[in-house]
């Protein structure tokens, strides 16, 4: 086994900071009366400020810091996040409390190309839903945490290095009690290795055989066993702003990360969607919701990402926004595609698709309609106005490729114009130059519309190819109802 842990000693900063571009100067007080500093962004600690220090001497140093006091309901939804985005690369993740989240990538590696392949693609992941991780890696759980805590690369001498680490690490997912630490750094203990060397018997009379537990599981002596997490089956994650904020852009920066933890929950899953909705939640008012809908199912979020651009452009805020929520809860299977060794019919579908979307977004629902044939000889009853909400699904291609089947039958034989003009237009036929011979079309008969025309391309003065036709009735006057060009 291969285990690949993802530490974020930060977590009760990033929580707050993944949202932002530019990380103002902000600590974090531990939950209770009087705490010290816990955590301190980087241009916090470039002021002088430093964990441990209180809360008073800090805001007298730098009045400007915001204090923000330390929320575990956060941490552990955004362990919950990063575990449901990890299933992207593993099935096998399991959450290591309080700051950790490992996966067992043994049986992936053959799927991403190496371990160095897999770790970068992790920590640019990472990145792009905003955390800033430490990532180790080793045979065993314990010992890849540890690795990523200090920072050190697990090699064929893994073991070696293990004996190397320094006795704080026995802090991690309470391996040994305070009391336990403290025996040993009383007899001048400073590494594993001189903790290993001691005598079990010793140890064991002195209650610390806690220690050569835990040096057992994390040497692959002793099993290890994790419990897998499990995924939720719908995508509901959230996102708090360090300040209320209404500006479009730092919104649409914030958003993105819920998005990439979207794209990453959908590929876990094998699915896709095309509806999700995101909620902007304001302190004294009720929240206000953006639906996000697309043409097709996809689990790509650029063009969520471009549905969103569009409509915050437009929105009109009545207050500041604190926090985000992204939800998505009806997911799709997603249909594979294959490679193409030519012209990808497929991507110009989708981007069609997507401009579409964008128009929507910007025009609103019911400005975007499509148009789709029906069978009918007559031009002026050869189309309809469909729904452009489901311009992506296989039923609306199906009805605008074939469902007129006297199109089909003429394919090739006779040609109709572009541009249709909304009611025949009278001319005098020595306007024009006749360039066929005559298609006529008799029918309507059945509807009290009926037509009797023979239609002809010609040129007009203009040299414009047009589509005009001479009505058979009497007085038999001539038209024209349509551009070619």
């Amino acid at each position: 086994m291969l285990w690949l842990a993802i530490l974020l000693p930060d977590l009760p900063l990033q929580v707050f900071t993944r949202g932002l571009r530019d990380v103002p100067a902000i600590a974090i007080t531990a939950d209770k009366p009087g705490a010290p500093l816990i955590a301190a962004s980087a241009s916090a600690q470039a002021a002088g400020i430093r964990p441990g220090q209180h809360a008073t001497s800090a805001s007298a140093l730098l009045p400007e810091l915001r204090l923000h006091a330390r929320v575990p309901r956060r941490e552990a939804e955004a362990l919950n996040e990063i575990a449901s985005w990890a299933g992207r690369f593993t099935p096998r993740v399991s959450l290591s409390s309080p700051d950790a989240v490992l996966l067992e990538i043994a049986s992936c590696l053959r799927l991403f190309g190496s371990v160095h392949d897999i770790t970068t693609q992790v920590a640019s992941g990472l990145a792009a839903l905003g955390f800033h991780a430490r990532i180790g890696l080793a045979p065993t759980p314990l010992a890849a945490r540890w690795f990523a805590r200090c920072g050190r690369p697990a090699g064929e001498d893994w073991l070696q290095a293990i004996d190397q680490l320094p006795l704080s690490v026995l802090e991690d997912e309470a391996a040994c009690d305070a009391d336990t630490r403290a025996l040993l750094a009383g007899l001048g203990l400073h590494s594993l290795g001189e903790a290993r060397d001691l005598p079990a018997a010793g140890l064991a009379r002195r209650g610390a055989q806690a220690v050569r537990h835990c040096l057992a599981r994390a040497r692959g002596e002793m099993p290890d066993p994790r419990p897998w997490f499990e995924a939720a089956d719908t995508f509901s994650h959230g996102l708090e702003l360090p300040a209320p904020t209404h500006h479009s852009e730092a919104l649409l920066f914030a958003a993105r990360r819920l998005l990439a933890s979207l794209e990453g929950w959908l590929q876990a899953r094998h699915a896709a969607i095309d509806h999700c909705q995101l909620i902007l939640e304001h302190a004294h008012r009720p929240h206000s919701r953006l639906e996000l809908v697309l043409g097709q199912p996809c689990r790509d979020t650029a063009g969520l990402l471009t549905i969103l651009r569009e409509q915050l452009a437009r929105l009109v805020l009545e207050a500041d926004v604190g926090a985000l929520r992204l939800i998505a809860d009806r997911p799709l299977a997603a249909i594979a595609r294959t490679g193409v060794l030519f012209d990808d019919v497929g991507t110009l579908r989708e981007q069609a698709v997507l401009l579409l979307d964008r128009l929507r977004a910007r025009l609103g629902q019911s400005s975007v309609h499509l148009l789709a044939s029906q069978p009918d000889h007559r031009p002026e009853s050869a189309w309809r106005q469909g729904d452009a909400s489901c311009a992506g699904s296989p039923a609306q291609h199906t009805c605008s490729a074939h469902a007129n089947p006297l199109a089909r039958e003429h394919k090739g034989l006779h040609v109709r114009p572009l541009w249709l003009l909304p009611e025949p237009k009278p001319i005098e036929r020595a306007d024009y130059v006749l360039l066929s011979e005559a298609e006529r079309i008799e029918c309507g008969w059945w509807d009290d519309h009926p037509v009797h025309r023979d239609y002809y391309l010609a040129n007009n003065t203009g040299q414009a190819l047009c589509w005009i036709f001479q009505a058979l009735d009497p007085p038999g006057r001539w038209f024209l109802h349509g551009y070619f060009a």
